[in-house]
């Protein structure tokens, strides 16, 4: 009888080990199902049918003479010089960010409008971020 306890025992400790991990696997897919952005060259963002609530990060160069302020409200147009892509952002833009360098922002595409809620800028005039390079690599436009 005390073997038959002993085996119901270490039966019931792997159900219940079970039924946590299956838990713990479904709490950490559903953080993650608002918390992953991923990352779209312009080229892709045209290509793919875009949610309007779907976050999402797109990079690329910000083009020449496209970027117009007023206020704190901006708005720019980016590209992989294939495609390009209007965004508009309402914030204070980095330092560096400038015409002509690599960016990334996050936030959604609204009505063919990028509308950013976050902007990244390189930090040197080397750097360019490693999404933006491999974008505009295959695109056959970048050569490092």
């Amino acid at each position: 009888m005390a073997v038959g306890l002993k085996k119901r025992r270490r039966v019931q400790l792997i159900v219940i080990a079970f039924v946590f991990i299956i838990i713990a696997t479904a709490l950490i897919g559903f953080a993650f199902k608002d918390g992953i952005e991923f990352f779209r060259s312009p080229t892709q963002v045209l290509d793919e049918k875009i949610e309007p609530t779907e976050v999402f990060r797109i990079g690329g160069l910000v083009k020449e003479e496209t970027l117009q302020r007023n206020g704190d409200n901006v708005s720019f147009v980016v590209t992989d010089t294939a495609n390009d892509v209007p965004v508009t952002f309402t914030g204070i833009l980095p330092d560096l960010f400038s015409e002509g360098t690599g960016m990334i922002a996050t936030g959604r595409l609204v009505s063919g409008r990028f509308e950013a809620t976050e902007i990244l800028a390189k930090h040197d005039e080397n750097y360019l971020p490693k999404e933006v390079a491999d974008a505009l690599k295959e695109q056959g436009v970048f050569q490092q």
